[in-house]
């Protein structure tokens, strides 16, 4: 369809859809408005109506005093007109006095064994009455024969009398009375005269709420209904009371207490009634009943009281609707001159601009088949004519766009290759180049070599200088690299971060590995980075096609472990991959997964060594070292697998296990010792990556096994203090505030340096085992043990020897005043068990005799 055709229909169609939104908009308004009007109706409504139920009830607890106060004047007359004795009076006496005395009727009621019961009445159905099941009305009319005062809450009391309140006569369910009982003790009988129905509901008939909600009902258009529920009882189970053989339900337990409910409803009026009274709120909903469609509104009155009641207003929503129709067709009526002239005027208009439109059109289809450089000749000052304008300037843009976005898809294709920081290939490109290179190798029987490399300590240089620095200096390695390969055979990519990867072909694995080498030497030379001078050294492994693998993706994981071999063995070296490099990695990848389960399940054991005092061979301490033989790895030597330990980070709940089970053991062992033993538990650096942590679960643990902080010991090696941060000195200064000892393990094997024994908290130095069992019989080789002794005493630190074997080795060590010793001469470790058989259960007396 042409645009002259559509513009009419679519003006046309645009002001229809405003007429129906305006429509929709006023029949919504005029929606809101009457159910506003209806809502404000209903307001007045429960108003007026709850405002006659307060007076109504308001003025029924007056007319009751007034009506009890009569019946006790009525009384006071009876009691002067009979005899003293019931069994004197007649009932047609009673009959007479009470058209006398203008009162309904007159009972009186008299004791027996276990009742107290009609005897004489003007009304038959009251002779011979029981009242013993009547509550409250029982136990006025037994106060009464006491002659003392009434004292229930219902009902009217006065001086020898008490007036109940109007209720359903239970003698006679179609009646409803007002009741008065009088007893002054000279009588043997309560008189009981009472109103009956006119004379008790006269004034509700005239001054209730009734009479309103008829009025309502009548002249209001719309309200069908009014009806006054009583909560607590509509939609329950009637309450049907029986006494004295007569079935009567109380006017309080009635579900309706005021109108007419005809627009039944029951399930869902009930909801509604309990949902207002429980909210406080108005409730309403819309139904068909009674052939009509009905709004229900149930408006809670009094719901802060013990007697709320709720106003039900039924009311035609039909009317509503009609009103609603009527006003909706009206408008539509009036809307459809309108449509037509629009209609008319947007036909002529339509036709001003398609001509134009049409020029336009055929200019850009020309544009669009790449005949770029034409022209729009259209004198017009609006909108076509500027549109014209953009045409002829989208023409001779194109042209130069066109040679920009080759030069734009050129830089993509190479970014897809590139990596952004070297201009190196990058991974991506790696993958494909090695897929294909493989393919031809298969053909032509050519070797390649992977060759993946890492630099050693490029996160201290990143740490220390800066990462802008550092991709300065992976910049200029890549270069150095890219300056050592033949372009031709060679194929150098970044992988990420400080990893390379090259694939070599065309050479031999001798001509490989010397390739190899001379890359790890020349990236080992400096690099000037701005005013520092910076060392690194690259770890470099080795992978070769066809002889370790035929697949991409193993031959680069061979690469890799081949790279983190060379590491191992400090780095600065390029490894091949071998056989055993996988056989090594499989072998810590089962321990690591034994481990974990054994951590889990707790299969750790803890052994202790015995610390002696040399001087009495008496026990001081012990030391916790940890075992573990495995159901399927058998004994596992503590070397392999704490070192797994702290590569995979099971370090953690690994010392978990020692201190808990050691200060356990500990502390229980000390419960039966004069001498307190001492405790020393080993600590991986790892351990002082967060310090804070660990200084709290070490208070925790020992707090939990109460075992003194002064009797505990933190052995670290040489390398925690390797890094010497802030955190890790003031961790261990914390322990040593809590009065924790802090020794060094294994001195003089790490990186021994004065200025830290000077500068950190260190109460002990542990000389390792390897310089006590170099010391021989005629006590040569022992100058390292005799200047560790010595730089331990110029310190004023702690000494303790380990690996103690030999008695001559012992008697060295006491000249060297080195007195605390550890060693097979006195115990190796032992299980709690043995340990406990060795120092002979938990008793002071035992020294190393017999041992």
């Amino acid at each position: 369809m042409s645009i002259k055709k559509k513009l009419p229909l679519l003006f046309t169609s645009l002001v229809l859809c405003v007429l129906i939104a305006n429509s929709v908009l006023h029949y919504e308004r005029s929606k809101a408005k009457l159910l506003d009007f209806n809502e404000r109706e209903i307001n007045l409504i429960t108003q007026e109506v709850s405002y006659q139920v307060e007076n109504a009830k308001n003025g029924a607890l007056y007319v009751e005093d007034m009506l009890a106060r009569e019946l006790r004047t009525a009384s006071i007359a009876a009691k002067y007109a009979l005899p003293p004795n019931y069994e004197d009076v007649t009932n047609e006496q009673l009959v007479q006095l009470a058209d006398e005395l203008m009162v309904s009727h007159i009972t009186l009621l008299a004791e027996t064994e276990d009742d107290i019961i009609g005897v004489k009445s003007s009304d038959l159905h009251e002779i011979d009455m029981s009242t013993n099941q009547w509550e409250f009305w029982y136990e006025a009319f037994q106060q009464l024969f006491l002659v003392t005062p009434v004292s229930v809450e219902e009902g009217l009391a006065l001086e020898n009398y008490w007036s109940g309140p109007t209720e359903v006569a239970s003698s006679n369910p179609d009646h409803t009375d007002k009741w008065g009982y009088f007893h002054d003790g000279t009588t043997n009988y309560i008189i009981n005269p009472y109103f009956r129905d006119e004379q008790v509901l006269e004034y509700e008939k005239l001054f209730g709420p009734a009479n309103i909600m008829e009025r309502f009902t009548d002249k209001l258009d719309g309200v069908l209904e009014l009806t006054v529920f009583n909560p607590e009882n509509f939609g329950q189970e009637t309450i049907v009371r029986n006494f004295s053989g007569g079935n009567f339900i109380r006017i309080a337990d009635q579900p309706i207490w005021y109108g007419t409910y005809e627009f039944e409803n029951q399930d869902a009026d009930v909801a509604m009634v309990e949902q207002a009274v429980k909210t406080g709120q108005p409730q309403n909903y819309t139904d068909e009943m009674n052939g009509k469609l009905v709004a229900k509104t149930f408006v809670p009155i009094d719901t802060d009281s013990q007697d709320p009641y709720v106003i039900g207003i039924s009311y035609d929503y039909g009317l509503i609707q009609a009103e609603l129709r009527d006003e909706l067709m009206q408008h539509i009526l009036l809307s459809i001159p309108f449509i037509v002239l629009v209609l008319v005027t947007s036909t002529i208009f339509s036709r001003s601009i398609t001509r134009p439109i049409g020029y336009i059109d055929e200019k850009v289809n020309d544009i669009a088949q790449g005949n770029f450089g034409g022209e729009v000749i259209l004198k017009r000052k609006d909108e076509l004519g500027h549109l014209s304008q953009n045409v002829n300037a989208l023409s001779k843009s194109l042209q130069s766009y066109i040679t920009d976005l080759k030069k734009s898809q050129e830089v993509i294709q190479f970014q897809a290759d590139h990596d952004p920081l070297t201009g190196l290939y990058n991974i991506r490109y790696f993958q494909e180049e090695l897929t294909e290179r493989m393919d031809q190798a298969k053909q032509t029987g050519e070797m390649l070599a992977v060759l993946f490399i890492d630099i050693d300590r490029f996160k201290d240089v990143n740490d220390t200088l800066g990462h802008a620095k550092g991709d300065q200096l992976i910049q200029l390695i890549s270069e150095r690299i890219k300056s050592c390969l033949p372009s031709e055979s060679s194929i150098l990519t970044r992988q990420g971060g400080d990893e390379f990867v090259i694939l070599c072909s065309g050479l031999d694995e001798e001509k490989v590995i010397e390739k190899a080498n001379r890359l790890v030497a020349s990236i080992n030379q400096p690099y000037v980075i701005g005013e520092h001078e910076v060392f690194v050294s690259a770890s470099c492994g080795i992978s070769l096609y066809p002889d370790h693998t035929d697949q991409v993706d193993t031959l680069m994981v061979y690469a890799d472990r081949a790279m983190y071999a060379a590491k191992k063995l400090d780095g600065n070296q390029a490894v091949i991959y071998d056989e055993e490099i996988s056989i090594e990695k499989n072998r810590k990848l089962r321990i690591e997964a034994r481990l974990r389960k054994a951590i889990k399940e707790e299969l750790v054991e803890v052994f202790y060594q015995p610390k002696i005092d040399a001087r009495t061979n008496q026990l001081t301490g012990v030391e916790a070292l940890l075992r573990w033989t495995d159901e399927e790895l058998g004994f596992v030597s503590p070397d392999v697998f704490i070192g797994v330990a702290e590569e995979t980070g099971l370090i953690h709940p690994l010392w978990e296990i020692a201190m808990k089970k050691a200060c356990f053991q500990v502390a229980k062992w000390n419960k039966q010792r004069e001498e307190p033993l001492s405790l020393a538990v080993n600590f991986s650096a790892k351990q002082f990556q967060d310090p804070c942590s660990l200084v709290k679960q070490v208070k925790d643990i020992l707090a939990k096994y109460q075992l003194a902080p002064n009797y505990f010991e933190v052995e670290i090696t040489e390398s925690t203090l390797l890094f010497n941060t802030k955190e890790t000195i003031r961790a261990l200064e914390n322990l040593q505030e809590l009065g924790i000892s802090i020794s060094i393990d294994d001195f003089g094997k790490g990186y021994s340096s004065l200025s830290y024994l000077k500068s950190l908290p260190i109460n002990c130095l542990k000389i390792d085992r390897s310089f006590i069992q170099d010391i021989n019989e005629d006590q040569s080789n022992s100058e390292i043990a005799e200047a560790v002794m010595s730089l331990a005493r110029t310190l004023h630190l702690d000494v303790i020897a380990e690996g103690v074997e030999k008695e001559y080795q012992k008697e060295l060590l006491m000249k060297n005043q080195c007195y605390y010793m550890q060693g097979y001469l006195f115990s190796k470790p032992v299980s709690a068990e043995e340990f406990e058989q060795w120092w002979g259960g938990g008793t002071d007396s035992s020294s190393l005799s017999g041992v």
